[in-house]
């Protein structure tokens, strides 16, 4: 169960499956050095890649190694005099800044348990303890999230990695990071939390090492980090403007320069609940987000991985400001896939989210625009596409719409409705299409008799 970054209310608890730590590197079989030699003649870049991802992982700084003292077993929080727990609570805390090495599961098993018990117990004492969350403990609690979470994050194993087919790198860690994550949450959470005292913390340089994280492979990070950046966008109003700026960044150069970034859903849900609370009227900046950071998404392929949210966002929009309709729409003609038919139904289903919505006044000034466009999909031989857009005539406000404007929406879908109904390869299509020639007719009789009289005399 993940958390949602809708709401000021406490997150649900995350449940999740524990990440694999361990795997046979050779499918089960023992090589000879010959064979490996072997290998390399064939292959020179076989071994290269993985022995340059060992040497990262065992040889790294941030790892608590063999050489230095197992971490010693501190007493319970709760057993010592309330004079004393904060104290305690600071040299847990000043433990649980050593990281360790997961990629070996079986090195320094006595102190990863001390430190995972300790992190337990930190969650308790935060959310159980009156008045825990003190002044002493800020400082504290931020060097040790900043310790475990700020980290380069790794490039993919997989240079050919789809996140449509394949499955994401988990981050070996996540038995300590889950829950240094959630320590960091409760502590946010806290009603004894004061934005004052964390803002000398909690500055534009952690968010934007926050920021970065959102382009982990393990979508458990990505929810935690969701979250977490929406409570502090809540919390410190100094940061918000900062927050926007930046993710606007990340977004521009995800559409413009690497097409490459994990989190862009999660940053679009943030949005989501962002644009929600904008004041109105809007301000200039916030329709300019729209214009050049927003609908520029559309554009990337891997859209499928963000739609939802997306669509959300530009709802969200027009919602509040309706004089924003021609202008999305006119992004969204610019960006209609002319070769992806899975990314066009996606396309028609957002227009049908924005007409849902839509006043009909800005209804009529997209008349024209809009039903040459789906003129096109209703003739698409992809009959995905051509059934998603026949489909708009199920939806009774969409009809209510077209009712009161039949003069200018029937002459430019016509020709094509009919000339499908005698030709489309697709039997649903063509069934469909009868259903919306039938609705035509019924809505006004009479000009679809001289429609009809004037395409067969065109034909002739």
């Amino acid at each position: 169960m993940s958390t949602t970054a809708g709401g000021d209310g406490k997150p649900t608890t995350h449940t999740i499956p524990p990440p694999k730590t361990s795997g046979a590197a050779t499918g089960g079989q023992q090589l000879s050095a010959s064979a490996n030699q072997f290998v390399d003649k064939i292959d020179p870049f076989s071994k290269r890649g993985n022995s340059r991802r060992r040497r990262r992982l065992v040889g790294s700084s941030r790892y608590h190694t063999d050489n230095e003292p197992d971490l010693v077993q501190l007493p319970l929080i709760k057993d010592a005099s309330q004079a004393e727990q904060t104290n305690l609570a600071i040299q847990k805390l000043q433990q649980c800044q050593k990281i360790f090495d997961f990629y070996d599961p079986v090195s320094q098993l006595k102190s990863k348990e001390i430190k995972r018990a300790a992190l337990n117990e930190l969650i308790d004492y935060t959310t159980a303890t009156k008045n825990a969350v003190c002044e002493p403990l800020y400082p504290e609690i931020i060097r040790m999230v900043s310790r475990n979470i700020f980290r380069v994050l790794p490039p993919s194993d997989n240079s050919e990695f789809d996140p449509e087919e394949d499955e994401p790198t988990l981050e070996v860690s996540w038995p300590h990071l889950q829950l240094v994550y959630e320590l960091f949450l409760r502590f946010l959470e806290s009603p004894d939390f004061q934005a004052t005292l964390g803002k000398k913390y909690i500055d534009q340089r952690f968010v934007l090492q926050l920021l970065e994280l959102f382009d982990s492979e393990d979508p458990r990070e990505r929810d935690f980090l969701k979250t977490i950046l929406h409570r502090i966008y809540g919390k410190f109003l100094g940061l918000r403007a900062f927050i926007r700026k930046q993710i606007n960044y990340m977004f521009l150069s995800f559409v413009f320069e690497t097409e490459s970034f994990n989190g862009v859903s999660e940053m679009l849900e943030i949005l989501g609940s962002i644009i929600n609370g904008f004041a109105l009227p809007l301000k200039q900046e916030h329709k300019i987000f729209l214009v050049k950071v927003l609908l520029p998404l559309h554009k990337p392929r891997c859209l499928s991985l963000y739609h939802a949210q997306l669509a959300y966002c530009v709802v969200q929009f027009i919602e509040k400001d309706s004089t924003l309709t021609p202008q999305v729409f006119d992004a969204l003609l610019k960006f209609w896939p002319k070769t992806c038919s899975s990314k066009e139904v996606m396309f028609l289903g957002e227009v049908e989210e924005i007409l849902d919505i839509i006043e009909p006044e800005q209804f009529k000034k997209i008349i024209d625009p809009l039903f040459r466009q789906l003129a096109k999909c209703v003739s698409s031989p992809h009959f995905q596409v051509a059934e998603r857009a026949l489909y708009f005539w199920n939806n009774e406000y969409i009809l209510s719409l077209i009712e009161d404007c039949s003069v200018h929406v029937m002459p430019i879908m016509f020709p094509a409705l009919y000339r499908i109904s005698k030709e489309h390869w697709n039997q649903t299509i063509v069934a469909l299409v009868y259903n919306v020639l039938k609705t035509f007719m019924e809505m006004n009789g009479k000009l679809f008799d001289e429609l009809t009289a004037n395409y067969k005399l065109e034909r002739q």
